[in-house]
């Protein structure tokens, strides 16, 4: 197992991981993405962002064994992008309530 799957945990190893990323810049290219852009609005917090302030968020992280794919990517703002980092969805709810 490599490093990356070492630091967290889950058996995600980097060559998965590089993977997975090339993907995400391949669908920040399409036209399903820049459509997400256009609405404005972060996944998390609701807040309207200007399209070129969101960033792509993986719901479940790549390093926790998620997928560059359109199910799994939300718009987000940097604010919440930082806030998440490597959490599940179930996490983040729970880091909101306090």
């Amino acid at each position: 197992m490599s490093a990356g799957g070492d630091l967290y945990g889950e058996g995600v190893d980097d060559e998965q991981i590089r993977r997975e990323r090339a993907k995400a810049r391949e669908i920040r290219k399409s036209r399903w993405w820049q459509t997400k852009l256009s609405f404005g609005v972060c996944y998390y917090c609701g807040k309207k962002t200007p399209a070129k302030e969101l960033t792509m968020d993986h719901i479940v992280p790549m390093a926790r064994g998620g997928t560059s794919s359109k199910g799994n990517l939300a718009t987000c703002c940097k604010e919440c992008n930082n806030l998440k980092r490597s959490m599940l969805p179930m996490e983040w709810d729970e880091y909101m309530k306090r």
